[in-house]
């Protein structure tokens, strides 16, 4: 009798139930396990577009006035040590972009002030990262941080430039209106420089390739982005963000582009003058002599160049600097732990020789202000693991447990 029944078959794509994997049956009608999940991605889709679309009806509410370049800078002085000079070009920049935006949202027609993009040249854990997020932070406007290395052309393994916009819509929350005056940090900007002067029969997928994708975004038009990220599909509907007011900042370190600078410097030293103005260079600190043709030079293509106008530098840390990294900001890295261990009501207490030991070793590993969390992390793990289980009401941490607990992740190196 059921030999001789009809094969249940999907009301949407048409296939009996012997030909998928599973067989969603209802009164009239039935769905297969592939159509339903393609039926599930179109409506998760449509609920971000409309949620977007909603979101950008909205209205504005009065944007509170920019700070002061001045104010700026207090404020990354409480989180950022040192780089006077790049928090300095930070804050003029950031607040002439929103003054530009301001400009724009009054429609003043007169003269049109262009955006001003920002690049940050320095080494490893020197700050660039902070510096950006901390300038989101005091603005209260959408930020994301986005690795240029996982871009691809459009048709590569990879991500497409537009998923950097993907990111910033799912920060504001799908506000397309606040997406639009949000802060993109596009990290390690240097991984993308062309391989090389020579053109070459193959094509520069993750280098070249990207800095021309990357070309609308920067200068500002009206990109076409997927609503959950990944790669465009041409039966997916897209929201339109406008990037003409949002401010893309780029770091990286640029290893090597000190021998770039130190070549253009000698090549332009002639004549007796230029010798004796050859003996004031710091040839510790090229990176302060940076002039964008240097970029350039190190595989930027010259039109990316011109949309990052602003060019700033982040002098490498001395052992100063990293101690009061350690101290003083205001989510330095002592003052975190004490907070952890005031949570389990114990006062936590550091001899000085303790903080200069991990300054030390931080040097030593070459690790820059990164470094300090993974050293004083070493140093506390025995600490944080007992202190909870144990009644304890004070614990003071001497030089010589710190370098027991060193010692031993020294050892796990060498026998590595």
């Amino acid at each position: 009798m059921k030999k001789n029944m009809p094969k249940k078959r999907c009301s949407f794509c048409g296939l009996s139930e012997d030909d998928v994997s599973m067989m969603i049956v209802g009164i009239d009608a039935c769905i297969c396990a592939d159509c339903a999940e393609r039926v599930y991605e179109a409506l998760s889709d449509a609920m971000v577009f409309q949620k977007a679309g909603t979101q950008k009806k909205r209205k504005s509410t009065k944007a509170k006035a920019v700070p002061k370049p001045e104010e700026i800078k207090a404020f990354l002085d409480q989180y950022v040590i040192g780089q006077e000079n790049a928090k300095k070009y930070l804050s003029v920049a950031v607040y002439n972009h929103y003054k530009r935006v301001e400009q724009n949202a009054v429609n003043v027609d007169d003269v049109e002030i262009e955006k001003s993009n920002i690049i940050i040249v320095g080494e490893t854990g020197t700050g660039k990262t902070l510096l950006a997020r901390t300038i989101a932070k005091m603005l209260n406007v959408p930020f994301t941080i986005v690795d240029a290395t996982v871009l691809t052309e459009a048709g590569y393994v990879g991500e497409d430039v537009e998923s950097i916009l993907s990111r910033l819509l799912q920060s504001a929350d799908y506000n397309v209106q606040a997406a639009e005056k949000g802060i993109v940090f596009i990290d390690e900007i240097d991984k993308i420089a062309r391989k090389g002067d020579n053109p070459s029969i193959t094509r520069d997928v993750s280098g070249e390739g990207v800095q021309q994708g990357l070309l609308k975004l920067l200068e500002g038009s009206i990109v076409n982005v997927p609503p959950r990220g990944g790669r465009k599909h041409p039966e997916q509907q897209f929201i339109e963000v406008n990037t003409k007011d949002i401010l893309f900042i780029c770091g990286g370190a640029f290893n090597d582009i000190d021998k770039i600078i130190s070549r253009r410097l000698n090549s332009q030293a002639m004549g007796y003058r230029a010798v004796r103005d050859k003996e004031n260079i710091d040839k510790e600190n090229l990176l302060q002599y940076l002039i964008p043709s240097d970029l350039k030079t190190f595989g930027l293509i010259p039109e990316i160049v011109g949309r990052l106008p602003v060019s700033t530098y982040l002098l490498p840390l001395d052992r100063t600097a990293l101690y009061r990294i350690l101290t003083e900001p205001k989510n330095a890295i002592v003052k975190q732990y004490v907070r952890l261990f005031e949570m389990d009501g114990i006062k936590l207490e550091f001899e000085d020789s303790v903080l200069n030991y991990i300054v030390d070793k931080a040097i030593e590993f070459k690790l820059g202000a990164r470094g300090l969390r993974s050293i004083f992390e070493t140093v506390m793990v025995d600490a944080m693991y007992e202190s909870p289980s144990k009644n304890h009401k004070e614990m003071h941490i001497t030089l010589q447990y710190a370098k027991d607990r060193i010692d031993k992740l020294t050892v796990k190196l060498c026998v590595a």
